[in-house]
This record gives structure tokens, sequence and C-alpha cells, in this order.
């Protein structure tokens, strides 16, 4: 218990910092948390993460600046999709092999990594040219597929938004604050289908499950992690734009390795 309080700080963290939601960091620690309850574990994890989510986006996007929020306004219809995409993801979660989501999480962190290693316009230090808030970074047709990447293997949404908010100029500290309420549309339906979900496989090894959500673990994962978000922004540390990338690139490659150990 003690274990999960502590790695939900660290979730809280992550919102803040990195836009994840609590997703990344989560569906490893839900698959060892879980481990007793066998190849189930991972849908449990990915269903888990949507709930932590939920929670995590909406503390960090109450307490985001105004002017921030600004450049989502008039996006209703990528909202909207980005929902959509959050439930089918979920839906299509439940219909598949467990192996293929939690083998799918693998194959797309590992993919990010090289995308934003590779491609220009992740590491690049933001200029200070982009105050157009009515010009969208992120596209309306890509709010379904990217809800539904996200919601099927638990990630959240930022691991594609914020890319491209960077790609479009913003520095990280804005790219991460709008990653939470994209992250937002995306995990509120996928929670809802989790928690109405039922599961063929014995899941009584979780702490608590209601449907296939963990909210025993779920609980002690935001009890760390929700304070720490209030915390932090309230009080936002200052991290040099580069340097927050290179974190940024950094986690994923950690979260990737541990991820992939239980798998191998």
């Amino acid at each position: 218990m003690l274990v999960l309080v502590l790695i939900g700080a660290l979730t809280g963290l992550t919102t803040v910092l990195f836009g994840f939601g609590g997703g990344f960091v989560t569906v490893p620690v839900i698959v060892w948390a879980d481990a007793a309850i066998g190849s189930a574990a991972g849908t449990v994890a990915v269903a888990t993460s949507a709930i932590v989510m939920v929670v995590n986006a909406a503390v960090a996007t109450a307490a985001t600046p105004r002017p921030i929020l600004a450049r989502l306004r008039s996006r209703g219809s990528l909202l909207g999709l980005l929902a959509m995409g959050g439930l089918s993801g979920a839906v299509l979660a439940l219909a598949v092999p467990v192996e293929v989501s939690s083998w799918g999480f693998v194959v797309y962190v590992a993919v990010t990594i090289i995308d934003v290693l590779v491609r220009p316009g992740f590491l690049r230090s933001a200029g200070t040219a982009d105050d157009d808030v009515s010009r969208p970074a992120i596209p309306t047709t890509l709010g379904a597929p990217i809800g539904t990447i996200a919601s099927f293997l638990g990630v959240g949404g930022s691991v594609m938004t914020v890319p491209l908010l960077r790609r479009n100029g913003l520095p990280m500290g804005q790219a991460v604050a709008l990653a939470n309420p994209l992250t937002l549309a995306i995990s509120i339906p996928a929670a809802v289908v989790f928690l109405a979900a039922r599961h063929a496989a014995d899941i009584h090894g979780a702490v608590f499950v209601v449907g296939i959500v963990d909210l025993g673990a779920a609980a002690l994962l935001l009890a760390g992690a929700v304070p720490i978000i209030v915390v932090l922004r309230r009080h936002p540390p200052s991290i040099p734009d580069r340097v927050h990338a290179w974190v940024y690139i950094g986690l994923l490659a950690v979260v990737l390795t541990a991820m992939l150990l239980p798998l191998i």
C-alpha cells in the first residue's frame, strides 16, 4: 500500500511536468501490483489507469492558467472526437487478448522515443513567435485515432499530443499543460466503459474491483498523486525548455523498460 501511494506521488509529478495523467506510470505498476490475477492483470491495468487519469488530469486542468487553456477554445470538435476515440479504444481493449494491448504499449512507446529523437521539432528550444491561440496545433481529424490508441493502450494521450504541440512551437510547459484537458476528454468515456465491464477471468486477486477497474489500487495511487499536483500547480518548478524535453524522453525510456521486463 505504501509503495502504491509513493508511486502515486510520482504520477502526480509526471502529470504536472510531462502531461502524463497517470497512464504511463500506472499501467506497469498495476501489472506488478496485480500480478496475482495472472494474464488479466494487463487489462485491469489499462482500465485502472483510465480512472487515475480522469482524476489527475481533472485536477491539473482545473489549476491550469486560463490563457493557456484558451488555445482549446473553439476546439469542441477535436475534444468530441478524442472522447469518441477513448470510448472505442476501451471497447477494443476488452475485445482482444491482453497480450495485444501489453505489447502494443511497449511498441508504441519505443516508436515514440525514436520519433522524438529522429524527427526535428521536439528537442529544439521553443520559439517565442507562436502566440496565435487560434492556430490549431492538433488537426481535428487526428482526434479519433489519438483517442482510440491512447485508450486502447492505457497511455493517456500526452505521448501523442505533447510532440504535436511541441512541433507547433509551444514550450514544454505549455505543451504538457494542454495535454491534461486533452487526456481528460479521452479518459472519461474510457473509464465509464471499464467500470461497467465484466471480465471473464478471475480478478479477485486485485485490491478492490469494480467492473474491471482496481479501485483500491487507484485510490492509493491518487492519494499520493493529488496533493503533489496541487502543490506543483501552485508552485511550478522552473525547468529549462531543452532539459524538460530530454527528461520527457528519459521518462519514456524508463517506463518502456518497466513494462517490457514482465513480458520477457
